[in-house]
């Protein structure tokens, strides 16, 4: 056997394997990351609810700060679009408001058409934890179907690290814009 045939034996072995694991690994993605911060539930969610807020702190927003942006419908209310194309780091796709639960919980759908159409949903909870105390949940879900499953591992510990990021982020600015 030629030095030629082995390296292709190997690659196409190696192959075979990544998508029988992708056959059995989860196809399903969940990460939720938390911090407290030090105002009411009430003003999170007053900041949190428009879109164009988000801006100022989610890591992800900011990749491309050249990127083109648009919107359709009233932002802090369902069914308001966020549209953004920008460079390859920032991609191009739409965050729309699809649910408000007043005072805890902002749903978002997350529609990514390039570099590749994914969607997945977004949604940010807010929980008093006493007058002046609160909880905020940053939860990022959804499925990659086979063979991008193979990247849950991966994505998931890299969703982390960033929505942690930005969520230390969010609490500098609610409590520096928090007045009594």
């Amino acid at each position: 056997m030629n030095y030629m045939t082995s390296i292709a034996l190997f690659l196409f072995g190696l192959i075979f394997l990544l998508l029988l694991a992708a056959l059995l690994m989860k196809k399903r993605h969940y990460v939720k990351c938390s911090i407290e911060v030090d105002v009411p539930a009430s003003f999170a969610y007053d900041f949190l609810r428009f879109l164009k807020n988000q801006e100022r702190f989610n890591k992800w927003a900011k990749t491309d700060p050249n990127r083109k942006v648009s919107s359709v419908g009233d932002d802090g209310t369902i069914g308001y679009k966020y549209i953004w194309n920008g460079d390859k780091s920032a991609g191009e796709g739409e965050k729309e408001i699809i649910g408000l639960v007043v005072n805890e919980k902002i749903e978002t759908v997350l529609r990514f058409i390039r570099p590749m159409s994914v969607t997945a949903f977004v949604t940010i909870e807010t929980q008093n934890l006493s007058e002046k105390k609160s909880l905020v949940s940053l939860i990022n879900f959804g499925q990659l179907n086979f063979p991008l499953n193979l990247l849950i591992p991966f994505a998931e510990k890299n969703f982390a690290k960033d929505m942690n990021e930005s969520l230390q982020k969010l609490k500098s600015i609610l409590e520096e814009e928090y007045t009594i």
